[in-house]
């Protein structure tokens, strides 16, 4: 009708209102009919979205068509058209376009009263693609989020000054800090997918810099039935500032290496070992035998590779890699063709205090396992060592380096090709600082560092397995692989970012402590000592170190030495021959400094 009104300037003749008896019965029958095939009625109209704009579209424009053909019909059959068409196409459009306004006002209303504006915080989203736009209605969609957009940050200078979503876009360049600085901006949210770690690194400073909380939209691949919810939308950890470009492996000389073969891994269970198992996988090994004395988690391991991985052929062994005995009937039930030894003892501090069982562990169950692999044909055995073998500090760091010495000897004269591979901390792996600092800021803290100047080098559980796996692929044996791992990283800097990062004031919510280096630990880390040299390999992030070689015969006897000092739990004496051993072991903040001095 109001058609008919637009149609006739709102006076319609008399002639064609007399024809409103056929024609209005006639399109309400088929607007109904239309309207409840497609059950547009049925949509919930606060969450109206771009689907029900189309289904309404859909259903007028075909309901539409259809009382078109009516009036050839109409025409055949009583001399005139039911509907005149310019009727029909006005109506079409004011139906759209009343329905669907209808609909984003009740919506618009519905939320402005659930979700006022003036309660809500500003936000910034840095992205104006398809992510950030679906980031942008997420955040509108969900009433119990108090966040108001103000801009969206784009790195495209073309869509400087355009509008999305209502919103305004700026360039990352020329007003982002601008934006942090003018505003209170509660939130900066990074919703480009697969952006840089360096461009993500970038921004965090910045918006840190500005005590904003950074969150982080996932991968679309992991959206819940490809739709964004606010509860996946994350908040930036401190592995995000520390991640680098993924790794370029040799995926066709790691497959030839390790497919088909039957491959071992000690500390299976463990962060190296249990990450080594999840990279090894898809290349399809002939049996995989994972070796822990962890008994609970290599339980979970082996839920993970049921339930998670395809691969049936793999065996569970719990064991203890200084008895030899059992380690023998190991390699004599299953006859490994590959070895990756990364069981050890790693806590400096607590091997400090315990040196008769990180001989035991680190030096004789290394001993073990390559004396038995050199024994039963082992195709290849690879070791994973510290940065703290290189000029030890500690007694952890020494052990690893004479089960490297034990290992590049032994190699000299066995048909086992035996490779070495150093690398520093790992981020996230049991133990390590950064868990330790999580908990301390979740309990109020302090959170306490060792020295103000104490720095380290890190480096992603994946990253470093992958490059285990590169080495020992394409190591001929006798080669001490060391790892590019970046820059070193300050330990009180990565304090400050982990408290930023939970929305935390230093000195106002939470404190530092510095309690003092432990027994045994550097303020620096290194990955060669003064006396050794590199050679790059064909993968830029793997050099070989030049290291000093020895002579099988005494460094099987020495070990053999020291071996024998456990039973007799001298801690001084099994420290001395440590350092006999490995003469560049010098210790540091620990009681075996007297050692080095003379002192007996």
């Amino acid at each position: 009708m109001l058609a008919y009104q637009l149609r006739f300037n709102f006076r319609v003749p008399a002639m064609e209102m007399e024809r409103w008896n056929v024609a209005i019965p006639s399109l309400l029958i088929i607007r109904i009919l239309s309207f409840a095939i497609a059950r547009i009625y049925a949509g919930i109209i606060r969450y109206t979205s771009t689907r029900d704009a189309l289904r309404i579209f859909y259903t007028i424009t075909a309901g539409t068509i259809l009382l078109g053909l009516l009036n050839f019909v109409s025409l055949k059959i009583i001399g005139y058209y039911l509907v005149p068409f310019s009727i029909l196409v006005i109506d079409y459009f004011t139906s759209i376009f009343s329905i669907t306004a209808f609909r984003i006002l009740v919506k618009a209303l519905y939320q402005e009263l659930k979700n006022p504006a003036s309660g809500k915080r500003d936000v910034i989203i840095y992205g104006a693609g398809v992510s950030g736009v679906i980031t942008k209605r997420t955040l509108d969609r969900d009433a119990g989020i108090k966040y108001n957009v103000i801009a969206f940050v784009d790195d495209d200078k073309k869509k400087k000054g355009k509008r999305l979503e209502g919103v305004s876009i700026y360039n990352t360049e020329d007003d982002f800090e601008d934006l942090l600085r003018a505003n209170n901006v509660a939130h900066v949210i990074i919703s480009i997918q697969n952006i840089s770690p360096q461009k993500k690194q970038a921004i965090i400073e910045k918006v840190l810099n500005h005590d904003a909380k950074i969150l982080n939209v996932p991968p679309v691949n992991s959206w819940i039935n490809g739709e964004l919810s606010f509860k996946q939308i994350k908040k930036v950890k401190i592995e995000d500032l520390l991640e680098r470009e993924p790794i370029k492996l040799d995926m066709e000389s790691i497959r030839k290496a390790l497919s088909g073969k039957v491959i071992l891994i000690t500390g299976g269970a463990g962060s190296i070992g249990s990450e080594l198992v999840r990279q090894i996988i898809p290349f399809q090994p002939a049996k995989l035998i994972l070796l822990d004395q962890a008994e609970s988690a290599l339980y979970d391991m082996e839920l993970e590779v049921t339930e998670n991985f395809s691969l049936k052929n793999f065996e569970t062994v719990i064991g203890d890699i200084t008895k030899e005995e059992r380690m023998r009937r190991v390699f004599d039930a299953f006859h490994p063709q590959i070895v990756f030894h990364a069981a050890a003892y790693k806590h400096v501090p607590v091997m400090e205090n315990n040196p008769s069982e990180a001989i035991l562990t680190n030096v004789y169950g290394t001993k073990v396992l390559a004396d038995l692999s050199n024994e039963y044909g082992v195709e290849k055995f690879v070791m994973v060592s510290t940065d703290k073998a290189v000029n030890p500090t500690s007694i952890m760091g020494a052990t690893k380096r004479i089960a490297e010495i034990y290992c590049q000897s032994l190699g000299k004269t066995s048909k086992t090709k035996f490779v070495t591979t150093r690398f520093g901390n790992v981020l996230d792996s049991s133990g390590s600082v950064i868990p330790r600092f999580k908990k301390q800021i979740e309990n109020g803290g302090p959170v306490t560092v060792t020295h103000p100047d104490v720095t380290r080098f890190f480096m992603t559980i994946p990253e470093a397995s992958q490059l285990v796996l590169e080495a020992g692929a394409m190591g001929k044996g006798g080669e001490i692989f060391i790892f590019d791992m970046g820059k070193s990283v300050k330990i009180a800097d990565l304090a400050k970012k982990m408290i930023k990062l939970s929305g935390l004031s230093l000195g106002k919510d939470i404190q530092i402590t510095f309690s003092g280096l432990r027994p045994g630990e550097k303020i620096f880390e290194e990955l060669l000592n003064d006396q050794e040299k590199t050679v790059p390999t064909h993968h830029e992030k793997i050099l070989i170190a030049k290291v000093k070689e020895y002579e099988f015969a005494d460094v099987k006897k020495e070990i053999d030495i020291l071996h024998g000092l456990f039973d007799k739990q001298d801690n001084d004496a099994i420290v001395r021959k440590m350092k006999e051993i490995v003469p560049e072991y010098l210790s540091h903040n620990s009681v075996y400094e007297k050692l080095d001095s003379g002192k007996v």
